[in-house]
């Protein structure tokens, strides 16, 4: 068997956009089209159309081999989920090949490689065809499927009723058990409850000691380090830098992560969430000051959380993750830990304010990142918003004797100390 699994040469997927016209022009257009569409050539009708070409990769080239985990990381619209739709071989490519060694099973946006008219139990053999098992291999493995995925009630019950955390965790499932050579996911597991995401991450690394290939496009930088050996970086369609996952990660945050220290969203309708919630503001500042303002060592700082909550009765808390650009994560809080209202109330529909306060000389010196989550019901994320903000906790004060480089940790509290003689 090759030790080669992927092997990319000079990948290139083009799009034409065509641009938005005029009235005038739009009128004549369609008519242009209409008439087009019937034989008729009427050329007082036509319109041009200036088309915009944008390239969604371009020459992208590497190699994976086998049993390798790779990293796929990089900013929306970055190209990502392109390259794995050509890897699936959901999408052709424009230029260049791409050259897959073994069966693959893909586990991309939610929707894919289902067909929502037919049961869970229907998928499941469907799926196990499409990668050329034998309908007694389907079998052996019909058990852990269900169990690992938790659906056995709504095993038959047509997929398109299933809920997108019951969805993801079945085609989760069905990608991991039946023994693709190659496992590619996208960004999908950040719906569902953290529970079941940890089960994921962990079969995600069994599937690696088995030898066999994983593909894993992630904003969850922290499951990226933890996971893969080497990562690649997509920019702007192409391969920024490919190496070591801790240096193309420190890499990719030293330039992707600029202070972000305030979001605001005005429109409910297109602010970042789902139909139960989303987010109006998210910020970070001093205590005493503004999102404009340097955050220190010694000033406490302060993260505002504003949502809209859509639905009545609802019942949820704000969760922050504070992660050190080392991708650590330095300490978590959550508005259960300490406000009577958030997590424990039943919230009528409205918007929503949750403060949290974060004393000073708690944090080290450095960039720090905060991933929001917003949780249902104490143990079920809804939403997640893996960059929320991002600031740099500077360091200005003098500190006491000669060491003036940063310290080590991830945290730097300042600690009561008292020394006295108890002997000769």
């Amino acid at each position: 068997m090759s030790e080669t699994a992927v092997v990319v040469e000079n990948l290139s997927k083009r799009y034409r956009i065509g641009k938005l016209l005029d009235k005038s022009r739009s009128r004549g257009f369609i008519r242009n089209r209409l008439a087009s569409s019937f034989g008729y050539l009427a050329s007082s009708l036509r319109q041009p159309v200036d088309d915009e070409v944008i390239f969604a990769l371009k020459n992208v080239s590497f190699c994976v081999h086998r049993g390798e985990v790779i990293g796929i990381v990089g900013r929306n619209g970055a190209g990502k989920s392109t390259l794995l739709k050509i890897l699936s071989r959901i999408t052709e490519p424009t230029a260049g090949r791409a050259l897959v060694y073994g069966r693959v099973g893909s586990l991309l946006e939610v929707g894919t490689g289902f067909h929502p008219e037919l049961t869970g139990r229907e998928n499941i053999y469907m799926n196990g065809a499409i990668l050329g098992m034998k309908r007694a291999e389907i079998d052996r493995k019909f058990d852990e499927i269900v169990a690992f995925a938790e659906t056995e009630k709504f095993l038959d019950t047509p997929v398109k009723r299933y809920s997108s955390g019951m969805y993801v965790r079945l085609a989760f499932a069905v990608a991991a058990h039946l023994e693709p050579e190659i496992l590619i996911v996208d960004e999908v597991l950040a719906v569902g409850d953290q529970a079941f995401q940890k089960k994921c991450l962990g079969k995600m690394g069994d599937v690696a000691t088995q030898g066999r290939t994983v593909l894993f496009v992630s904003h969850n930088l922290v499951a990226v380090q933890n996971l893969c050996e080497r990562v690649i970086w997509l920019q702007n369609g192409e391969i920024q830098e490919e190496g070591i996952t801790s240096r193309v990660i420190s890499n990719y945050l030293a330039t992707s992560y600029s202070a972000r220290k305030e979001q605001v969203w005005m429109d409910v309708t297109t602010a970042p969430g789902n139909d139960k919630v989303r987010l109006r503001r998210v910020s970070v500042r001093p205590e005493n000051g503004s999102p404009s303002d340097q955050i220190t060592m010694s000033s406490g700082f302060v993260v505002d959380v504003e949502y809209w909550n859509l639905h009545p009765n609802a019942r949820l808390h704000v969760t922050l993750h504070f992660l050190t650009e080392q991708q650590i994560v330095a300490f978590t809080t959550g508005s259960i830990e300490t406000d009577p209202v958030n997590g424990y109330e039943l919230l009528s529909t409205g918007l929503y304010r949750s403060v949290c306060v974060v004393p000073g000389n708690f944090l080290n010196s450095g960039v720090h990142r905060v991933m929001l989550l917003i949780v249902e019901n104490t143990d079920t994320v809804i939403f997640r918003l893996e960059d929320a903000l991002s600031f740099d906790m500077i360091e200005i004060e003098s500190r006491a004797g000669t060491w003036y480089g940063k310290e080590p940790g991830v945290m730097r509290p300042k600690l009561k100390w008292e020394t006295e003689k108890i002997g000769v």
